[in-house]
Order: C-alpha cells, then sequence, then structure tokens
C-alpha cells in the first residue's frame, strides 16, 4: 500500500530511507539545515591554485565491516580508492611518538629501537589481542565488566594503557580517556575483533569516496529532488487519529501516516510531544555529546617526527577527562597529491590551532555508548514501528555510517522495501 512518509533527519540513515522507500510510497525528507548529509561534509577549499574537496566529517569505510554500506554504493555506482588507515600517538610531556602503520614509522624515533620500555609496551599490545579474543572466544567477558576493569585485572601497565588502546578508542567513539577506562567491554571487543583491530595483519582494506563523501548524496535523491524541503526544521510531532501531525518551525502543520525519525536520539525525544514512557525511557537513556571539529593547515597538531604523521593522529593530554584530541591528516586519507598543502581536521584541540590558519569550524555530535544507553538500544523494537513511528540512526548500533544504513534497512523492511 502507498503510503504518505514523513522522514526527518537527511544523514546517511534518512537518505537511505528516502532512496529506498521512494519507489512504493509519497516520501517527504525533512531537514533543518541547508544541505543534506549530515555527518557528511565536503567542503571546497580554495588555496595553491586549486578546489580541494575536503571531507569534515564521514571519511572511510571497509570491504568487512560495512557491507550494506558497500552494496549500496555499488548500486548507485559512487566511485571510491583504498586508504590508509594509519594511528599516531604523539605525547607532547614525554616526547613519545609513533605510528603504528609499518616497522618504519612505528619506530619512528629510532632511540625506541632500543628502549626497553618501549619494546615491553609493543609486547603488551600482542597480549592484550591475544587476551580479547580468548575471553570473547569461551564467554568469560561480563556485560558489567569495563575497558579499565579489563587493564587492571591483567595488569596491564599505564604507560601501555595511555599510549595505546585507551587513545585508540577515545579516537575511534570521540570519548576521553577517562571516559574509555569506564567503556563497556564487551562491546568494545566486539567491536575491535570485527574490525580486526584485534591483528597485527589481516586487517580491512579501508576506502574513501573519491571527490569526497558528498559524491554519493546526489545519486541518493535523484528522481526525489521534489519531495526534500531544505531549511524546514520539524518542531513538533503528534500521534493522533491513526495519523502522524508535523508542526513546522514556521508554524505550517502537515499530516503523514507514518514518520521516520533519522535524527539523533535525544533530537527525535524533543520532538515527540505525545513521547510515551517507553519512547522516553529508551531514548532518553542514550545522549549525544559535541565535539568541535576544524579544518586547518596548521601542521603543528601532527607528530613533530614526519615518519609518525598517520591518518589519525592522536595527542595525549594530561587531563583525562578532556574529549578526544584526534587530528586527522585529509592528505593520507584522501590521497591528495604531493603539490597539495596539507589539510588537517581537529577533534577538540581549538585553542592549540594557528587562527590564521582556521578553515572553518564545526560541531559534530556523537553518541555516548555506556552500560546504559546500550542496554536501551537492546529495547529498540519496543518503541521502534509501534504507533505509525520509526527511530533511523547510527546510534543504535556502533555509531558509524554501516550502522545508520544498518538502522535504515531495519525501518525500510517494515514497508517491503530492501536493497
Amino acid at each position: 500500500m502507498n503510503k504518505r512518509i514523513a522522514i526527518i533527519g537527511s544523514g546517511i540513515s534518512g537518505l537511505t530511507c528516502a532512496h529506498l522507500l521512494s519507489r512504493n510510497n509519497s516520501i517527504t525528507l525533512f531537514e533543518a539545515g541547508d544541505t543534506l548529509g549530515g555527518h557528511t561534509a565536503t567542503i571546497d577549499v580554495e588555496m595553491s591554485g586549486r578546489t580541494w574537496a575536503i571531507d569534515t566529517g564521514f571519511i572511510v569505510f571497509n570491504d568487512r565491516t560495512y557491507p550494506n554500506f558497500k552494496r549500496l554504493m555499488a548500486q548507485l555506482k559512487v566511485r571510491s580508492h583504498p586508504t590508509e588507515m594509519s594511528f599516531s600517538v604523539h605525547n607532547p610531556s614525554t616526547g613519545l611518538e609513533y605510528n603504528g602503520h609499518n616497522l618504519d614509522t612505528l619506530f619512528a624515533q629510532r632511540k625506541n629501537l632500543l628502549s626497553i620500555q618501549f619494546l615491553s609496551f609493543l609486547n603488551e599490545v600482542l597480549k592484550f589481542n591475544k587476551l580479547c579474543k580468548q575471553h570473547l572466544d569461551k564467554g568469560l567477558i561480563g556485560a558489567d565488566h569495563t575497558l579499565g576493569d579489563f587493564l587492571h585485572i591483567h595488569r596491564f601497565s599505564d604507560y601501555f594503557a595511555r599510549h595505546y588502546i585507551l587513545p585508540m578508542g577515545a579516537a575511534i567513539w570521540s570519548s576521553s580517556i577517562q571516559g574509555m577506562q569506564a567503556f563497556p567491554l564487551l562491546f568494545f571487543v566486539r567491536f575491535f575483533n570485527h574490525h580486526g583491530l584485534l591483528n597485527i595483519s589481516n586487517r580491512p582494506q579501508w576506502f574513501v569516496i573519491s571527490g569526497g563523501s558528498r559524491e554519493y548524496i546526489a545519486p541518493m535523491v535523484r528522481g526525489i529532488e521534489d519531495r526534500i524541503r531544505l531549511n524546514t526544521p520539524v518542531k513538533a510531532v503528534r500521534r493522533l487519529d491513526n495519523k502522524v501531525h508535523l508542526e513546522l518551525d514556521n508554524g505550517t502543520k502537515e499530516s503523514f501516516d507514518e514518520v521516520v525519525l533519522a535524527c539523533h536520539s535525544d533530537q527525535a525525544l524533543a520532538m515527540l510531544t505525545d513521547a510515551t514512557d517507553q519512547e522516553k525511557r529508551v531514548l532518553g537513556a542514550i545522549p549525544y555529546k559535541n565535539n568541535q571539529v576544524i579544518l586547518h593547515n596548521d601542521t603543528s597538531l601532527l607528530p613533530d617526527n614526519r615518519r609518525a604523521w598517520a591518518s589519525w593522529n592522536y595527542r595525549l593530554d594530561r587531563d583525562p577527562t578532556l574529549p578526544a584530541r584526534v587530528t586527522y591528516n585529509m592528505n593520507i586519507l584522501q590521497g591528495l597529491p604531493e603539490s597539495a598543502p596539507t589539510f588537517c581536521v581537529t577533534l577538540n584541540q581549538g585553542d592549540d590551532i594557528d587562527p590564521s590558519k582556521v578553515i572553518r569550524t564545526f560541531n559534530y555530535a556523537h553518541p555516548v555508548f555506556n552500560k546504559e544507553s546500550l542496554a536501551a538500544c537492546q529495547r529498540r523494537d519496543t518503541i521502534c514501528g509501534h504507533n505509525h513511528t520509526h527511530f533511523a540512526g547510527a546510534y543504535w548500533h556502533n555509531g558509524f555510517h554501516e550502522d545508520g544504513v544498518r538502522s535504515a534497512l531495519e525501518v525500510c523492511s517494515r514497508f517491503g522495501a530492501t536493497l
């Protein structure tokens, strides 16, 4: 049956829903901002006599753990090319720098070849990987166990924790070092194992969208451009008389048969004027946290030793409560030519960047994963698909683009739509 469906939010979840549901339904896509894409934000930068398309939000996907996103891109005939996913740590207080990409970059500081502390640290990496796999295979990880508990029980050194596993996790989930210590261990180990991060070799091949991540947006909405409403915030959603009533920010009201809230959990809850107790409990337990993101050319945010420059560069701070301090080297990630200026995308280090080298500043919100939010995600089916209301978003799973597509497919399946 053809239904009138309102889709609120144009991130990857909303776009996937619009793309698939529009085949057999009358959809309207509402976006509060002036562009589509959500965290897919490619910026044109005029510099050195040409225009560079630089990604500032969603950047990479891989051939192993992004099956739905990869299939979607193939159907849309969106081009991609391989990239390097390397990770470095720089500690200004101790001077340590390393990049785990290969032996040359791992020992970017040649003195570490003779450092007992550094060599012991490398042994701990192997020990951590082995123990995580063993505990996962044998079902030894309890629901209440945290990453900090695991590190303490197995007597991992503070040097290992602070210079490897805690910053890596903080970079992935935009957390703090302290936040990673309280991170649910089972969720952490499952993710690391699934993404090959517990292996020294046999890791997934990562890719970027050629020309910038935004290149998939146009083919996603081809044929439904007239059903898209930019600059149209939805103020309120109310379910009444077997219909869904939307009140827009400009005061107008419209009715639909179904609504897909393809926005953040907290945004969805704020729109529902008649939220049920269950919706309040589930959505209210999945918070989001803002991260400042700056596109710039200040290479002082990268390691001092150029051999240690990686795709992801974590800068340690003495305060473990501070949000993740990560700089993405976009030249490595997007495979820019050697003649290109060095483009950096940095999280949460605005005060350290030369203001004259700042290109643009953004704020992106990321879901917070903890014991309460993960438990709430397990109750998704108690609110999704009920009362003509559907919730789509990467927060239901791991928080990444594949998860956004996956959640959208879960919604679309209720209407008989698939890839």
